[in-house]
């Protein structure tokens, strides 16, 4: 959709930098960021299409797996709404920082079966979290299940929000530009809902990304305003550490606001904002860097590159 550390946008060391002091203070930019790793032969990282169990049916979704021997740390990373941009630049940066990174569709999301609502986007974030504890699957893709992390992208940070509240296994929890599914869209009149649904689903204009239709979304966000809020997620939340990322979309508010519900007493939380859009079209290596930053940060991540 269209305070342990607390910190601004970093600059990145990005050449165009306008003075020499600036320059020094930036940060570098992870090696994961913009290097590929050492091939490991023996233990070589690789990629999986799978078809992910939720609810009695099941959906796309695709496993990367990071080299090297042993258990690995995974991200589960989720889209947004319908879920043009996927952020697999981000996956992939992920995967050769040492982690695994699983990402899916929906039900009913871009081929994936089933009827698209919001409510079976919770629900499917969940059924991924547990297919990630499933010891069958731990063996076959190295995943270490102490070790999880869900971050998502716009409705999928609203979802990775709601599952990592509800769930006290993951060891942080990522939001970059979060929507609040029930603010934006189940708060405000039915007309302004069904465009901004319809803006972005581009069903009036033909497309056929999601199985549903805007009428039924906006009945369903109106329904559920309160619990699709946002900061209703404040208390789970403040179990794990936490990553906010914003950018200038508008959504920089109610990013902020869960911040301050969540207040200084729960884990710590690093917040980011990089001055581009919605899909962060011209920071992507920065957002890549912010991220990482983050991971490795967190109780156990490895060492990268």
């Amino acid at each position: 959709m269209r305070r342990l550390a607390r910190l601004a946008a970093p600059a990145l060391a990005l050449l165009s930098l306008v003075t020499a002091p600036a320059m020094l203070r930036a940060e570098p930019i992870p090696a994961s960021v913009v290097a590929d790793p050492p091939r490991d032969k023996a233990h070589p990282a690789a990629m999986d299409a799978l078809a992910l169990p939720t609810h009695g049916t099941r959906i796309n979704a695709v496993i990367l797996t990071a080299a090297g021997e042993g258990l690995h740390p995974t991200v589960l990373l989720l889209h947004g709404f319908p879920g043009n941009e996927q952020n697999l630049d981000l996956a992939q940066a992920i995967r050769r920082e040492g982690w695994n990174v699983l990402t899916l569709h929906y039900r009913g999301a871009w081929g994936s079966p089933g009827a698209f609502t919001f409510g079976h986007v919770l629900e499917d974030a969940q059924a991924a979290l547990d297919w990630l504890r499933v010891p069958a699957n731990d063996a076959r893709y190295q995943i270490d299940r102490n070790k999880i992390v869900v971050i998502g992208h716009s409705m999928g940070g609203w979802a990775a929000a709601y599952a990592g509240a509800h769930d006290p296994g993951v060891i942080g929890v990522g939001l970059i530009s979060a929507a609040d599914m029930g603010g934006l869209i189940g708060a405000v009149p039915r007309p302004a809902a069904l465009k901004d649904i319809d803006d972005n689903m581009g069903t009036s204009a033909g497309m056929h990304t999601l199985n549903a239709t805007p009428e039924d979304l906006a009945d369903e966000a109106a329904r559920n305003a309160k619990t699709y809020a946002l900061g209703a997620d404040a208390p789970g939340l403040a179990k794990h550490p936490l990553l906010i990322v914003t950018s200038d979309d508008g959504l920089k508010a109610s990013n902020d606001a869960l911040a301050v519900a969540i207040g200084d007493g729960g884990a710590p939380i690093t917040q980011v904002h990089l001055a581009t859009d919605h899909s962060y079209s011209d920071q992507r290596i920065a957002l890549e860097a912010s991220v990482i930053r983050w991971l490795e940060n967190l109780p156990g991540a490895p060492a990268g590159l």
